[in-house]
């Protein structure tokens, strides 16, 4: 089963035109949707969990027709927004009942266990008495995905879920986002981290104004920028000459030198080694070649 996204569009009152004929289709597992500010992924999340209505497009979630059956749609989906909040009067496990009732589970003894699982799940049992403003933001995050699961949704969508998280944090948050997707379940990670999708996607789409800019694996876009990426040392002349016509992934301080990554093409005009690319490097080689969009203005 999979999300079927036909025509979409959605022009704001103001004249916007945020989301233009958006085709796509995302497959069970984890997909991340990437792009920068402004690209239209917010609108397109707002739409995909039916708080916003589209201008025109059709879309299919599992079977079901967003726009027609949205009751239907929302027993299958759940929901992690970038500004994720709760009542602070709650403890972490009242507040977690309290959204497995929203979701329709009515029978207490069925949502008692079911909390106490999803707790254990989410590392989050050992403070579920504790008052849900009081912990980290991690473990907010945590408490986050946990309601947006308690219902056994077959569509999750999560929006920027990493940001503000340590390293710790957020390793833990996508080994269980991956855990989960492999469920036969959907998961679609909204984000600007890049590193996000190249450690746990295994299908990726670009947003780009509105349009979808490339649709595949994070492989194919690697392979878009093989050859492409530069490693060198330079001064700080040739540092801003450098700067002022490529993009510098990467630059780590050298002594009175600086170690630098770059993107290009060809690049003859110094001593230069070719390096393997990562998705950090993929992603902006394609901004920069494909879209032009010149990523040091």
């Amino acid at each position: 089963m999979s999300i079927k996204i036909k025509n979409l569009n959605k022009i704001y009152p103001n004249g916007n035109h945020a989301l233009k004929d958006i085709n796509l289709e995302i497959p069970s597992g984890m997909f991340g949707l990437l792009g920068p500010n402004g690209a239209g992924k917010s609108t397109l999340m707002r739409i995909l969990v039916a708080l916003m209505e589209p201008t025109s497009g059709e879309i299919e979630m599992y079977g079901c027709n967003l726009l027609k059956e949205r009751r239907e749609v929302r027993r299958i989906l759940g929901y992690l927004p970038q500004d994720f909040r709760f009542f602070a009067k709650y403890k972490v496990a009242e507040f977690l009942d309290y959204a497995a009732r929203l979701s329709g589970m009515n029978d207490s003894k069925t949502r008692k266990r079911a909390v106490a699982d999803m707790l254990e799940k989410v590392g989050l049992y050992e403070v579920r008495e504790r008052y849900a403003a009081k912990l980290s933001g991690g473990m907010k995050r945590r408490l986050g995905i946990a309601q947006a699961l308690i219902h056994e949704p077959k569509v999750i969508i999560v929006d920027e879920p990493t940001t503000g998280l340590d390293p710790e944090e957020r390793i833990r948050f996508r080994n269980l986002l991956t855990h989960v997707s492999s469920n036969d379940t959907t998961i679609i990670l909204s984000t600007h981290i890049v590193g996000d999708v190249s450690s746990s996607c295994n299908n990726m789409a670009l947003l780009n104004k509105g349009e979808i800019s490339f649709r595949g694996s994070p492989e194919d876009m690697l392979k878009r920028a093989e050859g492409k990426v530069w490693r060198l040392c330079v001064n700080d002349e040739e540092y801003n000459a450098i700067n002022q016509k490529y993009p510098i992934i990467a630059t780590i301080p050298k002594g009175d030198m600086w170690d630098i990554q770059v993107v290009a093409d060809k690049f003859d005009e110094y001593a230069a080694e070719n390096m393997p690319p990562n998705l950090e490097h993929a992603y902006v080689y394609f901004m920069e070649k494909d879209l032009n969009l010149w990523l040091n203005d």
